[in-house]
C-alpha cells in the first residue's frame, strides 16, 4: 500500500466519498480514511433537497440514490393545513429524495470504490502529521482497523470531514458547537399520511417532522428543546404522548402511537457552527465539521454537495495544478468561502436557524404570534411559497429574496400584533 498520495480525505461519510469521488475522477491520487466501514445507522440525513439532487447529478452520482421521490411539504398549524409544492426550475419539476441514511452512505462508498484512483482504508485516524516550522498538514497517523501499530501517510493536501461530532475540529476551529435542542426519532410502518410523497411539517410546541424513507417506513423526527426527558425511565414516551401526539395528524396517529410503544426511541442533539475559513496550510475542513446550521429544514447534505462541486473546480488540476503550492490553494479557498456565502451562509443556514426559532416559539408571544404570520404567509400561495420554498430546497441562493420573504412575514407579524394590542386596550364597553 502506498505511503504518499495527492489527497487524503479523513471520513468516508456524505461530504468525504463525494469529494473522493470528485477529485478521484480529476485523477488525482486520493487516499479514503474512514475507521468503520459497516452501514451507518442513524436518524438524520434522509431527506436530500433538490438543490441537493442537482449538486449530485452534476458531480455523476445521482444514480446512486435507492430512494423515495419528494414534491414539497404540507405543514400543519392548529387544525389548518397548507400544501408547499417545490418549485418547477426552467419548467421542469423539481423533486427531493428521502432514503435510509446509511443505506446512502454505503451506495457513495461503493461509488468511491470504483474509482480506480482511491483508496478506501478502515483505520482510526489519530493525529495530523504537521511541519515543526511552518505548522502546514503534511499527512495523517492513523491505526488500522484491528491493528495496534500506527501507520503514517503523505500528502500535500488533508481534507477532514470526519462530521458533526469531528475529532480535529477542535485543533483548527476557535468557535464551539452550540446545542440548539434534540431531535427524537423512530419509524413508523405502513403510514398514511395526508400528502404522499410530501414531507410533513405539525407546528406544534415544538416541530414535528414525518417524511417516507422507504416502501413500508416512514421516518418521525420530533425537535424537543431544553434538556431531553429521560428515556430510561419513560419520562421521554410520556413526554410525546402528552405533547406530540394531540397534535398528530388523524390518519397518521394508529401507526404513531404503535411504534412510539415498540420502536427504540433514539436521539440526535441539533447542532449549530457558523462557517471558518480555512486558514492552516495543507487542510480543508469540510461538511459538518466546518459548518452546521439547525437540521429541520433538511440542508445539510445540500450544502456539502455544493461545496465539493465549487472546491473540486477550484482545485482542479487546471486552476491549482500543483496541490504543494499552499499560497494558491489558500487564495483559492478565500474565493471557495466567498462562493458558498450566497447558497450556504446567507440562505440555507439564515433560513434553518430562523424557521427553526420560529416554529419552537411555543411560549414567546412575540414569536408565536410570528409563527402564526408565517403560516398565514404561505396559505397566500403564489410567490409565498414558491419563493420560500425554493430558498429552503437550496434552489432560489438570492439574500435579496431572503430578506425580501423576511421583512414582508415580520410586517404582516407586526400588524396583526398591532392589531391584537389594540383590540386589547379598547374599553369593554366600546366593543359592544
Amino acid at each position: 500500500m502506498s505511503l504518499e498520495y495527492d489527497l487524503i480525505i479523513i471520513g468516508a461519510g456524505i461530504v468525504g466519498c463525494v469529494a473522493a469521488v470528485a477529485f478521484g475522477k480529476q485523477g488525482r491520487k486520493v487516499l479514503l480514511i474512514e475507521r468503520d466501514m459497516s452501514e451507518p445507522n442513524r436518524i438524520v440525513g434522509e431527506l436530500l433537497q433538490p438543490g441537493g439532487v442537482i449538486a449530485l447529478e452534476k458531480l455523476g452520482l445521482s444514480e446512486n440514490i435507492d430512494s423515495i421521490p419528494c414534491y414539497g411539504y404540507g405543514v400543519f398549524y392548529e387544525g389548518e393545513t397548507v400544501s408547499i409544492p417545490y418549485p418547477s426550475v426552467n419548467c421542469k419539476p423539481s423533486r427531493g429524495r428521502t432514503f435510509h441514511h446509511g443505506r446512502f452512505i454505503m451506495n457513495l462508498r461503493k461509488a468511491a470504490s470504483k474509482i480506480s484512483n482511491v483508496t478506501i482504508y478502515e483505520a482510526m485516524a489519530n493525529d495530523i502529521i504537521s511541519c515543526p516550522l511552518t505548522e502546514r498538514a503534511l499527512g495523517v497517523i492513523c491505526t488500522p482497523k484491528g491493528e495496534s501499530d500506527a501507520r503514517h501517510f503523505y500528502a500535500p493536501l488533508t481534507i477532514i470531514a470526519d462530521g458533526c461530532f469531528s475529532k480535529f475540529r477542535k485543533d483548527f476551529i476557535l468557535r464551539d458547537v452550540q446545542i440548539k435542542s434534540n431531535f427524537v426519532g423512530f419509524i413508523m410502518k405502513d403510514t398514511v399520511l395526508p400528502f404522499p410523497n410530501h414531507g410533513h411539517v405539525i407546528l406544534a410546541s415544538s416541530p414535528i417532522l414525518m417524511y417516507q424513507i422507504g416502501t413500508h417506513e416512514t421516518r418521525v423526527l420530533i425537535d424537543i428543546p431544553g434538556k431531553l426527558p429521560s428515556n430510561g425511565s419513560g419520562e421521554l414516551k410520556k413526554y410525546i404522548e402528552s405533547n406530540v401526539l394531540p397534535f398528530v395528524p388523524k390518519s397518521v396517529k394508529p401507526s404513531f402511537y404503535e411504534a412510539l410503544q415498540t420502536e427504540r426511541l433514539r436521539s440526535m442533539p441539533n447542532s449549530f457552527l457558523p462557517p471558518s475559513t480555512n486558514v492552516n496550510g495543507g487542510l480543508i475542513i469540510l461538511g459538518d465539521a466546518m459548518n452546521m446550521r439547525h437540521p429541520l429544514t433538511g440542508g445539510g447534505m445540500t450544502v456539502g454537495f455544493y461545496d465539493v462541486l465549487i472546491l473540486s473546480d477550484l482545485l482542479s488540476p487546471t486552476q491549482t495544478p500543483d496541490l504543494n503550492d499552499t499560497g494558491l490553494i489558500l487564495a483559492q479557498l478565500q474565493v471557495f468561502h466567498w462562493k458558498r456565502k450566497f447558497y450556504c451562509s446567507t440562505v440555507i443556514n439564515v433560513l434553518a436557524q430562523a424557521l427553526h426559532s420560529l416554529f419552537a416559539a411555543a411560549d414567546d408571544k412575540y414569536l408565536h404570534i410570528l409563527r402564526e404570520a408565517c403560516f398565514k404567509y404561505f396559505k397566500l400561495g403564489g410567490i409565498c411559497i414558491s419563493h420560500p420554498c425554493g430558498m429552503l430546497a437550496g434552489l432560489f441562493p438570492s439574500p435579496l429574496l431572503l430578506v425580501v420573504h423576511f421583512f414582508a412575514v415580520a410586517v404582516y407579524g407586526v400588524y396583526r400584533l398591532f392589531r391584537e394590542d389594540t383590540i386589547l386596550h379598547i374599553p369593554e364597553n366600546i366593543l359592544k
